[in-house]
């Protein structure tokens, strides 16, 4: 039985009845025309993905099912069991697009069960879908010659919609919470967050996996593991960073139908000692897929710096070597190559509702990549947000949210395109081999049709303009739209904290100096520097005190976008900001770790006030006191006992320019 999910479409008169048959590997969505003619509601059932988990239901798992749809569809999600009692409801649907509701059942009994979306507004039946719950466990799916995992399954509108809401319960948390994790299999370990927790029944989720991505291994990592429960096409390009005045480039794609091959030769502007050898794996068993996404940490040796790493035809990569293998090759450039071009695993999209949703990837021009992970809507005079997540090179997951400080727009032809950005569709041809459809296709297609250079014709003020009026459609309130930044502010410098306290415990380790390197590299290297340096993230916290500073300004600039009160003038409502903006900056504290493990409270003012100072407070070499601007013989300061090396703070000044002009350096 092969493992399917086809969107259906009616017509505008049409009712449509959406009933997906449970079986191993098998996923179906239909429309189909009856007497309900009448419903409109029915209608928009049309677009409705329904999943339910684990792939073969037993009675010893929990039972879980997910429903996913393109329009905002009224109703409950019920859970029926065999005896006919509702044994799980799901009252809240998740705003969108896509809409989604879930519902869950500990311990199902064996049995039929049913789940069903209704409501006043939506006719029963509208959504169905029939379960059959085993007494016994099901041996699982067997692993597939020719390919990393079986491809039994297309990327389309009804699974790029539970890749979206998948993505949206994996990170999901009230607006206010601060979600961060030490790794992110932390996160795929939480089966109250992740739908797909040993959705193959094989156990999988339990193996070790011992990688640790940054911002661009992370959203690779998403995709891949999705799509190897899904069943689904994969790959990924070898790209440049972009050298010499050039735009990234990719130079050689990848993907599962041939996981004998992994890593490529290093293109033009990369060193092969850059790129690290593939490991190999036994043979993947023919019982199960198992040992596919169990790790092999045995020690590769390097290959030749001119060759490709080629592991031998009969050998493949487990899942968690091929994601090692992932993060070996993909980097920021991945993401930011030039929007026209058509070899490349992204694509652009339109700065729309619709377009951003979960799971839309952040090309930042400057080296970082994060991920849309939830949309909320403006309300009350409230801004709305947008929600993304990103990791870090020490490992840790954060979401956080869109405004200017965290999510970088400039043009630069040296940088390649920034934005927003969707995983390009890879599709199965006749022939059985895979390819990723171009921008034209995308264009055209009705499943997608979102393809879009909106973005490359936006300046920087447009741009960020343009996400205003997305986010919050109606004026806001300039005094909340206002406190709202400063507390982006406020999340970016406590998850500097954490950054930062990393690096005193690398230091109290005594692992000795870290090695700093040359010119633009402290930007974009690997080891104790990337782990644990900061200049990055502290390029991006000075925009974003510049960002609130100038708030007020913001404000006189395109007043047109806040609700002035009547009779108030431009000028008043700037001095009432200004006031505003210096009580919530004294008023917002923060404790970080100092030397000798004592706690020291800062005010994001004095934050505000030391932006001079964080111009070169990014080397974990220098105590934390400095790397937090600690005047000189203060009392702050006096439990610093370690700074930089003379040689490397020469280098710091001389790189000073880069973080007091904001002026990111590209390589020569």
């Amino acid at each position: 039985m092969e493992h399917q999910l086809s969107p259906g479409r009616s017509s505008a008169a049409a009712a449509t009845t959406v009933s997906l048959i449970a079986s191993a590997f098998f996923i179906f969505v239909s429309s189909a025309v009856d007497s309900r003619a009448a419903s409109a509601s029915c209608d928009d059932a049309a677009d409705v993905a329904v999943l339910s988990a684990p792939i073969a239901p037993w009675k010893g798992a929990p039972l879980r099912i997910l429903v996913a749809a393109e329009k905002p569809l009224d109703g409950e999600l019920s859970l029926i069991a065999p005896d006919g009692g509702v044994a799980a409801k799901s009252h809240d649907r998740q705003d969108g697009p896509p809409y989604f509701r879930y519902a869950e059942v500990a311990s199902p009994a064996a049995g039929t069960w049913h789940a069903m979306l209704t409501g006043d507004h939506t006719p029963a039946g509208c959504v169905t879908r029939d379960i059959v719950v085993s007494a016994q466990k099901s041996p699982g799916p067997r692993a597939t010659e020719g390919s990393l995992w079986p491809i039994r399954n297309s990327w389309n509108r009804a699974t790029e919609n539970l890749y979206s809401a998948w993505i949206a319960k994996l990170f999901d948390a009230p607006l206010d919470a601060e979600l961060s994790w030490k790794a992110w299999h932390e996160v795929l370990r939480d089966r109250s967050r992740n739908f797909l927790y040993n959705y193959l029944g094989l156990n999988e989720d339990n193996v070790t996996l011992s990688l640790r991505p940054d911002c661009a291994d992370f959203v690779y990592f998403l995709r891949a593991y999705f799509a190897y429960k899904l069943a689904l096409p994969f790959g990924y390009s070898n790209c440049s960073r972009g050298t010499g005045g050039a735009p990234p480039k990719c130079y050689q794609w990848f993907n599962i139908l041939h996981p004998e091959v992994t890593r490529p030769a290093p293109p033009p502007d990369q060193t092969a000692a850059a790129i690290a050898p593939a490991e190999q794996s036994a043979p993947a068993s023919t019982s199960g897929l198992m040992q596919l996404f169990s790790q092999d940490q045995r020690q590769a040796e390097p290959a030749p710096a001119a060759q490709s790493a080629v592991l031998p035809p009969p050998k493949r990569p487990s899942f968690g070597e091929y994601l090692r293998a992932v993060g070996d090759v993909v980097q920021s450039g991945s993401v930011r190559v030039s929007a026209t071009d058509d070899n490349t695993d992204f694509y652009a999209v339109p700065l729309t509702q619709e377009a951003l949703r979960p799971g839309t990837v952040y090309a930042d021009p400057y080296g970082h990549v994060l991920m849309l992970v939830r949309r909320v809507p403006e309300s009350n005079s409230t801004p709305g947000v947008f929600l993304a997540v990103d990791a870090e090179p020490d490992g840790t997951v954060t979401r956080k949210r869109f405004w200017r400080g965290n999510f970088l727009f400039v043009h630069d032809p040296a940088l390649g395109s920034p934005g927003f950005k969707h995983f390009r569709p890879v599709v199965r041809e006749n022939s059985g081999a895979l390819r990723r459809l171009t921008n034209a296709e995308i264009a055209k297609d009705p499943q997608y049709g979102n393809f879009s250079l909106e973005q490359s014709q936006l300046g920087a003020e447009d741009f960020y303009d343009r996400m205003d009026d997305v986010m919050s459609p109606e004026p806001l309130d300039p005094v909340r739209a206002m406190e709202d930044a400063i507390t982006s502010l406020e999340e970016q410098v406590k998850t500097r904290v954490t950054s930062v306290e990393n690096g005193r415990q690398y230091q109290d380790k005594k692992r000795g100096l870290v090695e700093m390197p040359n010119g633009p590299s402290i930007f974009e290297t690997t080891g104790a520097w990337e782990d644990y340096s900061t200049p990055a993230r502290d390029f991006r916290l000075l925009i974003a005190i510049d960002v609130v500073r100038g708030f007020p300004d913001r404000v006189v600039r395109r007043p047109d976008r806040y609700a002035i009160p009547q009779g108030r003038s431009v000028a008043d409502l700037k001095m009432k900001l200004q006031g505003v903006l210096s009580s919530e900056l004294s008023s917002r504290k923060f404790s970080y770790v100092r030397s000798d493990g004592s706690q020291w409270t800062l005010s994001l003012n004095d934050v505000v006030d030391r932006a001079a100072d964080l111009e070169m407070a990014y080397n974990p070499n220098d105590c934390v006191e400095l790397r937090w601007g600690a005047p000189q013989e203060s009392e702050e300061a006096s439990t610093c006992k370690q700074h930089a090396p003379a040689a490397q703070r020469v280098k710091m000044a001389e790189y000073r320019t880069w973080f007091r002009e904001r002026h990111w350096p590209t390589h020569a």
